[in-house]
């Protein structure tokens, strides 16, 4: 995908040449960049050496949950509100490999398709390639680009494999946990898992029968449960505005 020189084939394709390209947004640099990250290149780490990324001023948010609770169609509705902000948005959906190429499935970018219009939403899909923790190897670094690229909002959805999400902590810094109605006794064994690294829980498809019950369960022993309907954008606000309160006050995991 790189290559060695610009589209335009005029420039070779250096980390100095990468390295402001990625600063001015360019969205090819940055893929190219990710790229090379992900095989370990050393235009990658190189480039990536260039960026000034300790400061970071980007707000990095995990979404995490079981599989099929609707972390990507979450995902989908806060992009759109932060959108509306005016924030330029980044998503890092790390999928399961594939057994077949070893590459990411791509599922959350088959269900994201309607940002591929907007030049404001960058989506990446990363393949874990059997890491444990829930997150692919180069997600730090690729979280590192997008911020060096003036993405002010950052999301990054693991796998959904349940408890092994710890990784996220050191990743991000609010942790959504997505949960759907009717976990029963599923919730006592996530206490000792992933909700310890929540700092706020959604129960989405909260218009489904066992949702009040399943809130009501959470907001025992949990100190911020949400109700949300990702679909037809319901709760999506509240999310927003206890991502904001939670980014501003620079909470630990509970």
């Amino acid at each position: 995908m790189c290559g060695s020189s610009t589209p335009t084939g005029k420039e070779p394709l250096t980390p100095d040449v990468l390295a402001e390209r990625v600063k001015n947004g360019d969205i090819r640099a940055i893929a190219c960049v990710i790229t090379a990250l992900e095989r370990h290149e050393p235009l990658g780490s190189m480039t990536l050496g260039l960026l000034d990324t300790n400061t970071r001023c980007s707000s990095v948010i995990g979404v995490t949950g079981y599989p099929g609770a609707g972390k990507s169609t979450l995902i989908d509705q806060l992009a759109k509100a932060y959108r509306r902000q005016g924030e330029k948005v980044g998503i890092i959906a790390v999928d399961a490999t594939s057994p077949l190429t070893g590459g990411a499935l791509l599922g959350d970018r088959i269900r994201m398709q309607q940002h591929t219009q907007d030049l404001g939403v960058f989506i990446r899909s990363m393949a874990t390639r059997g890491q444990h923790g829930g997150l692919a190897p180069s997600t730090y670094k690729a979280v590192r680009v997008l911020e060096a690229a003036g993405y002010g909002v950052i999301f990054v959805e693991t796998v959904g494999v349940g408890q092994d999400e710890g990784d996220i902590t050191h990743v991000v810094q609010t942790v959504v946990v997505v949960v759907a109605p009717g976990l029963g006794d599923e919730v006592q064994a996530m206490k000792a898992g992933l909700f310890e690294i929540a700092h706020i829980v959604v129960v989405n498809k909260g218009d489904r029968e066992g949702a009040d019950t399943t809130v009501r369960e959470l907001q025992q022993w949990l100190p911020q449960v949400l109700r949300a309907v990702a679909l037809k954008s319901d709760g999506i606000s509240e999310l927003v505005e206890a991502i904001e309160s939670h980014q501003r006050q620079g909470m630990e995991p509970p």
